[in-house]
């Protein structure tokens, strides 16, 4: 079955994914199963989405009921779950609205557009540059691949959207020496993710929100993979206390489910009018609602607080790996953890899955770790213990 799978969807799906041989086919909760019934604990969960896990029986409960009621109707009318999302995630951050969008690239297309009409209504048309990362990830679409801050990425996709200005993460000075009377905003992740698991030191956070409010800018950040819980507090910018003006979420937002979210303050969602932005999708009355059981679930199972707890167990774990002379640096915050290696990490990744654990590599030579929140002490135990095994030979 496998490889008849397998060829039947190299036959007719695009090749923009380096799979890996294996068909899944059941997951629940931190377990998944390949077609021949072979078990995998999942420390990935879906690249940081599924934080409950899979098949939770509150999102499927969610799910059904709503599809039993209402799908799909367009943005041109009200609909009760997308209006209840809102008011979840507003009165839980700093934002006063929000915007729907069906994925993270869409997401931060949002705060993309939102920010340069800022910097047109409020610094005249000449303001549209925005400042981002070396290392970053924000997406693949052409104005998100533009903004994010690696050649491989952008590779074979000339001329990119012009108007971004990369520079090192974590470089005060190179920001500083950056900014023009055309820039109109600072993009960044609080925890790069796909850029190797990257936590800036103390106090960078703070004075890029200071030169910010010095100079009129907007900061924005994108928390697609840091954001609702995976740092080990709801929003990653809850860590340095430093509020942005644009946020974007998605991810661990719907835990499996097609949903991305645009934040902001009044001050500055108020450049987008009807018409100037908009989803014909975003935030359905289905994913909306599936979302809605998510964010509940984890406030009423207290989900964040376990994933700030086990994610420190978890760091001690990889830490006890640094022993090996191959293991170079553990880096991350709650269950979003990497370790960095002096070798290329694929062929561990492949190890590792055929010991049935899943996890996976960025930036060539870091593992990374993304787990369900309910992922337990035991099934750490197992997994570090089959990965020293393999550290070992090396």
């Amino acid at each position: 079955m496998t490889d008849n799978l397998q060829e039947r969807a190299d036959a007719v799906m695009a090749h923009t994914y380096a799979r890996y041989p294996l068909t899944l086919m059941k997951g629940k909760g931190t377990r998944l199963w390949d077609e021949a019934g072979r078990e995998y604990i999942d420390f990935i969960s879906g690249i940081a989405v599924c934080s409950l896990g899979h098949s939770h029986p509150a999102l499927v409960k969610a799910m059904a009921a709503q599809a039993a009621e209402l799908v799909h109707v367009s943005n041109l009318f009200y609909t009760e779950p997308q209006v209840k999302l809102a008011e979840w995630l507003t009165a839980r951050s700093f934002a006063d609205k929000v915007f729907f969008c069906n994925s993270g690239a869409e997401a931060n297309e949002a705060a993309i557009k939102l920010a340069r009409r800022y910097g047109h209504q409020h610094k005249g048309a000449d303001c549209h540059r925005i400042i981002a990362m070396d290392k970053s990830f924000h997406g693949r679409t052409m104005a998100t691949l533009s903004a994010t801050g690696q050649e491989k990425i952008r590779e074979g996709f000339a001329p990119v959207l012009e108007g971004f200005d990369h520079i090192p993460y974590g470089d005060l000075i190179s920001l500083e020496k950056t900014i023009t009377d055309q820039t109109c905003a600072i993009m960044l992740e609080p925890v790069q993710g796909e850029g190797g698991v990257r936590v800036p030191e103390a106090g960078y956070l703070e004075a890029v929100r200071r030169i910010c409010d010095e100079l009129g800018l907007l900061l924005i950040f994108d928390e697609i993979q840091t954001g609702i819980g995976r740092t080990g507090t709801l929003f990653a910018y809850e860590h340095s206390g430093v509020r942005p003006d644009i946020m974007t979420l998605a991810k661990a937002l719907g835990n499996g489910l097609p949903i991305g979210a645009m934040l902001a303050e009044d001050r500055v969602m108020a450049s987008f009018t009807p018409g100037s932005h908009g989803s014909t999708f975003g935030g359905t009355p289905l994913v909306t609602a599936g979302a809605l059981a998510v964010l509940e679930t984890l406030e009423q199972e207290n989900l964040v607080h376990r994933c700030f707890e086990t994610g420190q167990y978890f760091k001690k774990k990889l830490e006890g790996l640094l022993s090996f002379a191959v293991a170079k640096e553990v880096r991350g915050l709650g269950l979003l953890l990497g370790i960095e290696l002096e070798c290329e990490g694929a062929p561990l990744v492949k190890a590792m899955m055929e010991k049935g654990f899943i996890i996976n590599c960025v930036q060539g030579n870091t593992l990374r770790f993304a787990p369900p929140f309910i992922i337990a002490r035991e099934e750490i135990n197992e997994m570090t213990e089959a990965l020293a095994g393999l550290l070992s030979e090396i």
